[in-house]
């Protein structure tokens, strides 16, 4: 580790449990905690995406979790037509035509609605965004070929060449890469040109429009790619759950996932991973005890917001208050 931060020798060490302890599980035969590792890793890569705009860009959106449904169904409406025929310009379980049509959909939905909600600020951005969201589980809800409110079963999963994600670890392993790569790429733009326009919004709109910087354009773009990355996290949720109803973009799902990026840390690299490992074994091992495991999930995230004001990752570094 010579050569590297503090911080750096930290995320590495995490990221690295992150990828050995559930190849072990695989190993072992312990599936049930294999499969808990899976969704920690989707949940992940959600929250890394929504902390690029809430903790890089400042925008407080509670309507995340639409991307993560429209992401899931663009996998389960292909592969429902692919099995039941019907509409056959989108029948198909390929799993890069699904994937791309996972991020356009996402990606599409973000800019059309981030443009608008972009107009507003502070309480009223928070309300619209979870409108837009409330908007999308209606719709979804309504249609009864996709099983309405009771959800809609992905007989198969996507196909890739050489890669099979019937496989649990096969899985695994496609979502964690995938999320290095989502914070690989949070990381490059936050610490480009780009990112440091977006950073300084955060800090004083004003005085970055002030230098000459169409703000509004730089922080569309941080929303269109933001909801484009969740639109992917949505795309592996459906495969690895190989069910999707519109509850998974409920509006109390975009709380839990501002939930794991403020208890992990917000504007840090490892912060979503640490708030979505803690947020899914915890919550994992509390509802097992009560079925109001919420009360005490809202207490830890007060005493975070009160002793540790960098999350979790600020306490890993010495940095709590």
């Amino acid at each position: 580790m010579i050569g590297f931060s503090r911080s750096a020798r930290i995320n590495i060490g995490v990221m690295a449990i992150l990828a050995i302890l559930p190849v072990f599980f695989w190993w072992t035969g312990q599936t049930f905690y294999l499969s808990l590792a899976t969704r920690l890793v989707i949940l992940a890569i959600a929250a890394v995406s929504l902390n690029l705009i809430l903790g890089y860009g400042g925008l407080i959106s509670f309507g995340h979790a639409a991307y993560i449904g429209i992401g899931a169904y663009a996998v389960g409406i292909p592969a429902h037509h692919a099995l039941y025929g019907g509409m056959d310009f989108i029948a198909s379980n390929n799993g890069f035509f699904q994937i791309a049509l996972a991020v356009v959909a996402a990606a599409v939905f973000a800019l059309i609605t981030g443009a608008i909600c972009l107009r507003t600020k502070g309480v009223y951005f928070i309300m619209i965004t979870m409108a837009f969201a409330q908007m999308v589980y209606y719709f979804f809800v309504s249609i009864e070929e996709y099983g309405g409110d009771d959800g809609l079963v992905i007989d198969t999963r996507s196909e890739f060449p050489l890669v099979n994600l019937d496989q649990p670890i096969v899985l695994f392993l496609v979502s964690y890469v995938v999320l290095v790569l989502a914070m690989w790429l949070v990381n490059a733009i936050v610490n480009s040109r780009f990112g440091m326009v977006l950073q300084s919004a955060k800090g004083n709109n004003d005085r970055t429009v002030t230098l000459g910087y169409n703000t509004y354009l730089y922080r569309l773009t941080a929303y269109v790619i933001s909801g484009a990355m969740c639109g992917l996290a949505g795309a592996l949720l459906g495969n690895f759950a190989t069910f999707i109803s519109p509850e998974m973009m409920d509006w109390s799902r975009s709380g839990e996932l501002m939930f794991m990026v403020i208890l992990g840390g917000t504007a840090t690299a490892l912060g979503p991973v640490l708030g979505a490992a803690v947020f899914v074994v915890v919550a994992q091992f509390l509802s097992e005890l009560t079925i109001y495991w919420h009360l005490p999930f809202g207490l830890m995230l007060i005493a975070v917001v009160l002793f540790a004001r960098g999350g979790l990752s600020g306490i890993l570094r010495g940095k709590g208050s």
